[in-house]
This record gives structure tokens, sequence and C-alpha cells, in this order.
């Protein structure tokens, strides 16, 4: 009988094979904490430090682990606030109290206060973020108008238990509908390097505002001045923050924040429900909803004594609701009638909207000038423009390509009068 010969170099990468492929590394989740949101406000006691929130989300509450009956009594999460310099050596500061292993790996959301993101010194702690391995440069940043420590105590959703999952759930959302911007991180740290644009982070509160803000139009309001009753969560979230060169200097309203998603050729908002006024009367608005229908096209001549930007921005608008009655749907003229206005309307927000990042902002948060480097053929010559010295004197042509869709299940209206009668 021959016997098998095995090489000795076959022998030892078995044995090692063997030794390598257990599980002594392993960590159990139930033995770790695990962080899904940091808040981060002002040290009142010490300008060089920071106070640091802490959202644990319990991984066992609503899974199957919960059948069974263990994690049924615990809370869905845990918050702890307390002073640090930083937030990375802050994991080990909270294990004073906390005997789990705090890790960062499920970590979705940076929240700062916004008084603590007006100060020139945030943009430091911001960026811990790019030493931490834990930390990924997807996460979202969100903005508040009270401190984090306040808002997290106050954020209790009645629905999604897991608060990973929550806010999972609200940036996906607001990508959808344009509600808020997406403001990860790694577009933050990008924008504020380039030093051109204006980036735009989520705004919230669990606060809301003076009940005479909510006299306002719908789509003109920030968080807190959604104006509601019932039983749910307190927190709102509607508005951008826009930072400039890594600090805040104002916040969009939700309809502003919807024309900035328009306007910039990289987001594309599946869907956004608006109302616009009804040129057959008066004293009625149309609700429509406007999806973006193509490219935005832009004809830029920045190397002449005047510079200017032409751009086409192509949109679809379908009829939801028509309380004048007029019937659109099958008479040429009248549809035409009411593209034209739609298209007045919405030119007229684009170009305020404009107008007001350069008499005010002095920069856009459209991402133009990614564009616009494309216009020169060195960096040298792109620095000499310079986009924030030269953009407030840019003439700044927009021009709405709207394109009307359906109008309703059923596109004829019933004559109200006739019902009347």
């Amino acid at each position: 009988m021959t016997k098998l010969k095995i090489p000795l170099k076959m022998l030892c990468l078995l044995v090692f094979l063997l030794v390598l492929s257990g599980c002594w590394d392993l960590k159990e989740v139930e033995k770790m904490a695990y962080v899904v949101a940091i808040g981060l406000d002002k040290d009142e006691e010490n300008e060089n430090r920071v106070k640091v929130t802490y959202l644990i989300s319990n991984p066992e509450v609503g899974s199957l682990a919960q059948g069974g009956g263990g994690a049924g009594e615990e809370p869905p999460r845990e918050i702890i606030t307390f002073p640090s310099n930083d937030f990375i050596t802050s994991k080990n500061l909270a294990n004073t109290v906390i005997a789990k292993e705090i890790t960062y790996d499920l970590l979705d959301i940076l929240i700062v206060s916004e008084d603590f993101a007006k100060d020139p010194k945030f943009v430091r702690w911001a960026y811990d973020a790019t030493k931490e391995m834990e930390i990924r440069r997807d996460i979202k940043l969100l903005v508040t108008k009270e401190k984090t420590s306040s808002f997290m105590l106050s954020n209790k959703p009645l629905l999604e238990t897991r608060p990973h999952e929550y806010f999972e759930m609200l940036f996906y959302r607001g990508k959808q509908t344009g509600m808020v911007p997406q403001s990860d991180l790694l577009t933050f740290f990008r924008i504020t390097e380039a030093d051109a644009d204006l980036f735009a982070a989520a705004y919230g509160t669990a606060q809301q505002t003076n009940e005479s803000n909510f006299h306002k139009d719908p789509d003109e309001i920030i968080a807190g001045d959604f104006p509601y009753s019932g039983e749910t969560n307190t927190a709102q979230y509607a508005g951008s923050a826009l930072f400039k060169e890594g600090k805040m200097i104002d916040i969009l309203t939700l309809e502003e924040t919807r024309l900035m998603f328009l306007l910039n050729p990289t987001l594309n908002p599946a869907a956004i429900l608006t109302n616009l006024p009804d040129p057959f009367h008066e004293d009625y608005q149309i609700a429509t909803r406007i999806t973006p229908k193509g490219k935005i096209t832009f004809d830029m001549n920045l190397k002449k004594d005047n510079p200017s930007i032409d751009l086409t921005v192509p949109i679809q608008i379908e009829v939801l609701t028509n309380h004048s009655g007029t019937n659109v749907a099958k008479d040429d003229e009248k549809r035409e009638t009411l593209k034209k206005s739609f298209q007045e309307a919405i030119t007229k927000e684009f170009e305020d909207l404009i107008k007001k990042t350069q008499d005010e902002f002095k920069t856009e948060p459209f991402g133009w000038s990614l564009i616009a480097r494309k216009e020169f053929s060195t960096i040298p010559e792109w620095t000499s423009f310079d986009w924030m010295k030269s953009y407030p004197d840019i003439e700044i042509k927009v021009t709405t390509d709207v394109r009307l869709g359906k109008f309703g299940r059923q596109g004829e209206m019933l004559n109200v009068e006739d019902v009347k009668d």
C-alpha cells in the first residue's frame, strides 16, 4: 500500500489554519454598547473641551432575541452626556458608568447644536472624525436648534423603536422628498477644504416655536414651525443649516431647500410635493408633484470681463388638485396657460434664491463650482478666478423647462356649479 507523503510546508500550513480558524477575536453583541449618534455641544466651563452626548442603541430590542423574554424588559436606548477633550478618547471615559465596550461601528449621525456649529472652533472637533477608523465617512451631520443633549432626550419616536433605523429612514425620506439635505461628513470635509461652495446640513429640533410662526406658508417653515397636535414624536426636521468654510452662517427654509435640490446637478429628489398658484382662480392653489426630468444644462462664460452663467432646469409637473374646477386636460390653450404659469412661478423662486446666495452668502450651495472648474485649463487659473470672490458678480440667468405630466387619475373635472344646481 502506497503511503501519502505530505510536504513539511503543507503540514505547517494546515496546522496554522487549524489554529487561526478559531473565534478568539469574536465579540458578542450583548457585550457591546453601540453608539448610533454622537452629540456635540459647547462646554461653557472650558472652551477647549466639548460636551459629548452618546445615544446608545440596544440591538436586541425588536430582534428575534426579544422573543426569549431577555430583552423585552430592556429600554431601546441609553443616553449619556459628559465633558471631554474630544469624542475619540470619550469612549473610555464613558466606561466610567457603562460596563459594555463602546463602539462606533454602527454610528449613523453626528449631531451638533446650532450654537456650537456657529463657533469657528467647531471644525476642529468635526475633523476628529477623520482620525478614528471606526467612523465611516458617510455618517450624516444634523444641526439642532437646542443643545444636542436636550434634543436626544426629547426625541422619542413611537413607531421606530430602534434608533439606528429611525435615522436611516429620516435621511432616506429627506432625499426622496427634498425635506432635508443628505449632509454626509465626506461632503462636509470636501467642501470645507475646497473653500468654494456652501455645505448644507439637515436642520432639526424638538422644540416648537412661537404660535405666531404657524401662520406661515407651509413651504416657508423650518424645523419647529410645523403646527400639529396629537400623540407623536416632538422632533421635527425641515430646512438646511448652511456652512461656509466649516462654520454655520444661516438656515434655508423648507422651500429653499427643495429649490436647492432642483438646482444642484448632483441631487435628484424622487418627488417634491408643493403648491403653485392657480392661474385660473387667484383664491386657489394647485397641489403638484415636481420631479427632475433630465440633467441641468450649463452655458458658462467665466473668462470674459463680465462672467455669466446660463442654466436650464428640466422638470416635470403633475397636477394633483384642481379646486377651481377648470378643465385643463383636453384644452390645449388652457394647458399652455397652466404651463406658462408654473414656469414663471418656479423661475421666480429660483431667481430669488440665487440672488440671496449672491447678496447674502457670497457663494452657493448648488455645487456649481465643480462645473465651473472645467472651464479653466490649469489649477492656477481656477485659483486666480477665486470662485467665492467672483460668484457675487456673475450674471446668472435661469430657465425652467416645464413639462406637464398627468392630471390625476381623472383628468377632467366635475362642474361644481352643475352639482349646486
